[in-house]
């Protein structure tokens, strides 16, 4: 008798917490239905313990087993993330924070999934990129995400200025992000190079009992007490008309 094919699991990408004490906002759906799976793919297998120990309490760890994608997975592993998938059990991908395959190496797990047939369910959870954008006041209609900007001053402020003239000639809000200890440098470097009534968001810790969200044109910034982004996460954006 002939081997009856198992139909595949789901990929589900699963949205985790913007950083300590960000559980506390993750839906109850999702938490469920990272309850359910026995496997994961996971940035740091350390950090989705924490987050299934502080969604989860009492539930045995072993419980799942966690694989990790990030820059030292060679590529010819990755294709093997999705084998239970292939033999019939749905698999979570878990971000570092925020949403899987948004500025985040999931994405590449997501293709292959695409393309060996398992169907994929993005679930709702914090992006601190849409976050921002919604608390920016800036366009939602154009928006552009950059990632990370070059970390020696001459060059940030070169791309800083590009930026700007790029958000005043396609009415496009621009958002980016930094390593969290050069926060406080960035900061300092917009403000010295954007022109003044350029507006610029700051958004930290969002989500976070220590959120700090604000947008100002840069001259109004300049007049501000400074917020301390040493080693807080963050996002900021430009808008110029």
């Amino acid at each position: 008798m002939a081997k009856q094919a198992v139909s595949p699991g789901k990929l589900y990408l699963l949205p985790s917490p913007l950083g300590e004490g960000g559980a506390a906002v993750m839906p109850v759906y999702l938490v469920e239905r990272l309850a359910s799976l026995s496997y994961l793919i996971a940035e740091r297998a350390k950090t989705a313990r924490q987050y299934i120990k502080e969604v989860l309490p009492g539930r045995d760890l072993n419980d799942w087993q966690i694989v990790e994608l990030n820059k030292r997975t060679a590529a010819e592993e990755k294709p093997r993330l999705l084998e239970p998938a292939l033999e019939g059990h749905s698999i979570g991908l878990l971000s570092e924070a925020g949403c899987p395959g948004v500025a985040d190496p999931g994405a590449e797990v997501v293709r292959l999934a695409h393309e060996r047939g398992i169907e994929v369910v993005p679930m709702v959870g914090p992006s601190s990129i849409l976050l921002a954008l919604m608390a920016s006041g800036m366009s939602g209609q154009q928006f552009c995400f950059h990632g990370y900007l070059p970390p020696k001053r001459p060059e940030l402020a070169r791309e800083l200025k590009r930026l700007e003239q790029q958000a005043m000639r396609y009415r496009q809000t621009q958002l980016f992000i930094e390593t969290p200890y050069r926060n406080g440098s960035l900061l300092e470097t917009a403000l010295h190079t954007l022109s003044p009534a350029t507006r610029l968001l700051v958004a930290a810790d969002l989500t976070l009992p220590t959120q700090y969200i604000r947008a100002l044109r840069i001259v109004d910034w300049q007049q501000t007490p400074l917020p301390d982004l040493h080693k807080r996460p963050a996002v900021f954006a430009v808008f110029a008309e």
